[in-house]
């Protein structure tokens, strides 16, 4: 489950922002059916009751007048209304009343047939209003006038009921363009910030002078941009100044290796001094290392043609004599004359060299050690080695990782074959068993 604080933002802003203006809506159509109470008659909450009840109890006798059947309906209504009084009319002027009738409205008891709807009050002679209704009853149409429950029900609930066909179809269009077009909104006002977030999570760590974009953040969201940007401005000071410091550093351990190379060669021929020409060796090999690895970290020529086939021919040549000596055969092929691609051409190099020359230190100094290109431009190292233990096969690449941790050299060759590869936008991979083991990148 997500916590709180990982939930959408876009999904918070679009149901919270649909709900208030779902709410504002519902507002609206209950303070319209509050102000149209105040204006309408009193009567209106009895009006569908009392003209449902009388429209089912209106019949007419034998002779063909009209006349009122006493259904539970209308004795119920009477019971429950005791100041209840009407005229029913049929359009032929038929009539029949209940009830006293306030003076101001008897005289309007012959006309009431005339009367389609009306609503009456304001009369000096009583404070009591009227109100005539029609409806259709088995004799016909009919019209009523009555009068004496004006407290009784709810004004606002009967308009509520009455008018529903209003605000239903209001909210049968208007809540599916909501839930639609809100979303849709705060999406499109949230899409920078998608985009700046899409930004962030492709930045490498080599990849200097990369910083988000400001321009169209909505401004409660730029100082976060903003403090990201400069965080990102501090690190890369940082690590500018440790690589200047390992590149100093490395250039430095030159002139005492030198010297005591120097040294060691004007000793005496013996172990001691086979041992410290080695010893030096190495302590030479892991400065150059530690070199490259600065050097290719702050690599900018990555957009040159380069052939890979080329390259990895050259690299061959160059290697063979030392892979020869070391009891390997060793072997070039290619599917293609030739794979171009855009890179740097003294990192490439580099990192095909450190594959070959790790072959040749780990591969047990027997077999064939194989360089090959494929036409999609997959370049493989393979030997007939013992193999790389599972549980060291993830951690290979890392720097000054060493399998064996008596072996020559510093750790550094994969890490920078890894770190060449990753400037080029390329991936390398590893698989090793009991028969061998096979390095390829592929650009």
């Amino acid at each position: 489950m997500h916590d709180k604080a990982t939930r959408s933002l876009w999904w918070k802003l679009s149901w919270q922002l649909s709900l208030v203006i779902v709410a504002v809506i519902a507002a609206v159509i209950l303070g319209l059916c509050i102000w149209a109470a105040t204006i309408m008659s009193p009567n209106i909450a009895m009006e569908e009751k009392i003209g449902s009840a009388i429209a089912a109890a209106a019949t007419r006798d034998s002779q063909g007048r009209l006349e009122l059947r006493e259904t539970p309906r209308l004795r119920a209504l009477k019971e429950q209304n005791n100041s209840l009084w009407y005229v029913v009319a049929t359009i032929d002027g038929a009539s029949v009343s209940y009830g006293t009738i306030p003076p101001a409205y008897a005289e309007l008891a012959h006309l009431v047939h005339l009367f389609d709807d009306a609503d009456i009050r304001g009369s000096s002679a009583t404070k009591e209003a009227a109100t005539i209704d029609n409806a259709e009853a088995a004799v016909g149409e009919i019209r009523i006038l009555f009068g004496g429950v004006a407290d009784k029900g709810s004004p606002v609930f009967a308009l509520l009921t009455r008018a529903y066909p209003i605000y239903v179809s209001l909210l049968a269009v208007a809540l599916p363009a909501i839930f639609l077009a809100v979303p849709r909104i705060v999406g499109r006002a949230l899409a920078r910030v998608s985009d700046v977030a899409d930004k962030a999570s492709q930045i490498q760590p080599r990849q200097h002078g990369t910083r988000l974009p400001v321009a169209g953040i909505p401004k409660e969201v730029a100082p976060l941009v903003i403090a990201f940007n400069g965080t990102l401005e501090r690190l890369e000071n940082e690590l500018k100044k440790r690589q200047r410091f390992l590149i100093d550093a490395a250039h430095e351990l030159r002139t005492p290796i030198a010297i005591m190379q120097t040294r060691i060669d004007g000793t005496s021929e013996g172990q001691e001094r086979r041992r410290l020409l080695n010893d030096v060796a190495r302590l030479a090999e892991t400065a150059e290392q530690l070199l490259d690895f600065e050097r290719n970290d702050q690599a900018t020529e990555l957009h040159e043609a380069v052939d890979l086939v080329e390259i990895a021919r050259t690299v061959v040549a160059d290697l063979a004599p030392q892979a020869i000596a070391a009891g390997y055969q060793i072997s070039f092929q290619s599917e293609v004359e030739s794979v171009e691609r855009r890179g740097s051409p003294s990192a490439l190099p580099r990192a095909i060299s450190n594959l070959v020359r790790n072959a040749i230190d780990h591969g047990g100094n027997r077999g064939m050690i194989t360089i090959s290109v494929s036409a999609g431009g997959r370049i493989t190292v393979a030997d007939e080695g013992s193999g790389i233990p599972a549980e060291h096969q993830e951690l290979v690449f890392e720097p000054f990782y060493r399998v064996t941790p008596k072996s020559r050299g510093a750790g550094l060759g994969l890490s920078l074959v890894k770190q060449i590869v990753a400037n080029h936008r390329g991936q390398v991979s590893l698989k090793s068993e009991a028969t061998g083991t096979q390095v390829a990148i592929e650009l």
